[in-house]
């Protein structure tokens, strides 16, 4: 069976401030929360005026805060932009307040651009050092040795579970080697998909944190009650997507009626392979698009992104999804 989970991006609309994307990600993880879903993640971006979750362990502390079930975790932390004490260290005071209900997936890009990262006091070299950094990361959260003086207080002992998040062979062949579990960010950089799920699943070696193989797979969905309805919704997204060919990342804008008007033909191409895992439409068109996704991929899990310009129609699209899954049949068993 399938898991199904959450990928929010913490959107801020045009017209609105992170303020009200932070609250529509509470109100979101309520819904989520009471509709049964696996997990609900946030991600660490920078520098990006339509993103909200740039503290994302403040944001994760709060949504678990709200809820009381639903797994709450990262995906994720950009590790080289930090030290691998202070993230053990935060995810160690979330581990403590909500145990057993903390993820902490793992990511090697900056999650921003040069110019932020000299901001952010980070030297772009640093990604070469992500593999030490996860073993050091993986034994300041495990149970600290006898004779062990450096700790991380809050962190020791609480054995967070760590995921490997990425979008090329680099990740899955960490994740594999660590026996760790490993999301793909399909949602956005498909390609490598298919060759970075084999080269996981044939290398994977068993660990301490999970004994089988457990590969989570990205996509987008938009679901409304009719198509038409859907593929409005989907706008918003596509428009986006275009920004980043464009050089603008901005607020998430509202949907428009005809998309075809706003881009090029070149600009379609490309934003369509960006967002070629998007399932888009009604109950009937997408789980038909899922059903054959997850049997092309193979996933123990779908962690879906629905960057929605209205708040009530993102709401009611996991809704619709949640009982399209319920005829796909689904696993609460968490990683």
């Amino acid at each position: 069976m399938t898991a199904f989970s959450i990928l929010d991006l913490a959107p801020v609309p045009e017209g609105k401030r992170p303020g009200d994307a932070l609250r529509n990600t509470i109100d979101l993880a309520r819904h989520a929360d009471k509709l049964g879903y696996t997990r609900y993640w946030l991600a660490e971006h920078h520098n990006m005026v339509g993103i909200a979750s740039a503290a994302t362990s403040i944001v994760i502390g709060q949504v678990a805060a709200a809820t009381s079930r639903i797994r709450v975790g990262a995906g994720g932390i950009m590790l080289p932009n930090h030290a691998p004490m202070i993230i053990a260290e935060q995810f160690g005071t979330l581990a403590e307040l909500f145990p057993g209900r903390i993820d902490l997936g793992l990511g090697r890009a900056p999650g921003t651009d040069q110019r932020t990262l000299r901001a952010l006091r980070v030297d772009p070299m640093d990604s070469d050092n992500f593999p030490n950094d996860v073993l050091e990361l993986q034994a300041f959260l495990a149970d600290p040795a006898p004779e062990q003086t450096l700790r991380a207080v809050p962190g020791f002992g609480t054995n967070v579970p760590l995921w490997i998040l990425g979008s090329s062979l680099f990740g899955s062949q960490l994740a594999a080697m660590l026996g760790l579990p490993y999301a793909f960010a399909s949602h956005f950089a498909p390609d490598a998909l298919m060759q970075a799920l084999q080269v996981y699943r044939e290398r994977f070696k068993p660990s301490e944190q999970l004994q089988r193989s457990h590969a989570m797979v990205g996509c987008n969905v938009f679901l409304a009650e009719t198509d038409a309805e859907a593929e409005r919704l989907f706008t918003s997204a596509q428009q986006r997507a275009t920004g980043i060919f464009r050089g603008a990342r901005g607020y998430l804008p509202p949907p428009i009626d005809d998309i075809e008007t706003f881009w090029s033909h070149s600009e379609r191409v490309q934003v369509g392979r960006m967002l070629a895992c998007s399932f888009v439409g009604s109950r009937e068109t997408v789980r038909a698009g899922l059903e054959s996704f997850i049997e092309q991929t193979g996933a123990d899990e779908l962690m879906v992104a629905s960057a929605i310009f209205d708040h009530d129609a993102r709401v009611r699209s996991y809704a619709l999804l949640d009982e399209v899954t319920k005829t796909l049949g689904r696993t609460e068993q968490a990683a």
